[in-house]
């Protein structure tokens, strides 16, 4: 099999493209970074350096950062869920609303959970409230543009809802979307729902206990 996934089942980063995969039940060979087999953080390693995943391997060849390796994956794997628009106008909307979730929801989703992790005295509560007014900004500049769409862009699922997917889903967890933006609600239900995130979403569960702010029972 060409393709080799270094990820875990929890990390929002790999939900992101085993959405991908999934979509087009885009075969692979899963290489799970987990405590039970240390041999698949080595090779990771000897892969790249910086030891940050996801990164998939095509036929010896690595790709680094989940934007990319889906791009890889829509122009050397295609399915029947195109995940970047042949149109360069709509694929350049895809492509700013995937940098949108990545930037403004992911990034600061995760500087609350790492903050979480610190030690007492480590923390940094300014820039904690930095990050939850950044994710209330998000809710709000995304709330009338998914109001009157299924999915990120009219075209249909995409890049984008790769993205949306695991950093809304966490998102809420840490900062909860208020009923002020039912229409951010209704999509992140949306996503939830669909089978490739419903799988990844189902495959994370045993891993809850590790999020440092308590996993809600509601997802």
């Amino acid at each position: 099999m060409p393709l080799v996934l270094f990820s875990h089942p929890f990390a929002s980063y790999c939900q992101k493209v085993l959405i991908a995969l999934y979509e087009n039940e885009t075969p692979f060979t899963y290489r799970k970074l987990d405590r039970d087999d240390p041999s698949a953080f080595v090779e990771l390693e000897s892969i790249w350096p910086l030891k940050r995943f996801p990164v998939l391997v095509d036929h010896g060849k690595p790709l680094i950062e989940s934007s990319i390796i889906i791009e890889h994956l829509d122009l050397n794997y295609p399915g029947a869920v195109p995940l970047i628009p042949d149109i360069r106008v709509a694929a350049l909307q895809v492509r700013f609303l995937d940098r949108f979730f990545d930037n403004y929801v992911h990034t600061p989703m995760q500087k609350i959970v790492a903050d979480a992790l610190r030690a007492e005295g480590e923390r940094d509560p300014k820039g904690v409230a930095d990050a939850r007014s950044m994710l209330e900004s998000a809710y709000g500049w995304l709330e009338p543009r998914v109001a009157d769409r299924t999915w990120a862009v009219e075209s249909g699922f995409s890049l984008a809802d790769c993205a949306a997917a695991p950093a809304l889903f966490y998102a809420d967890w840490v900062h909860p979307i208020g009923a002020g933006f039912p229409s951010v609600r209704a999509y992140r239900q949306r996503f939830n729902a669909r089978p490739s995130f419903a799988r990844a979403i189902d495959e994370a569960r045993p891993y809850r206990s590790l999020f440092p702010l308590g996993a809600p029972d509601r997802d």
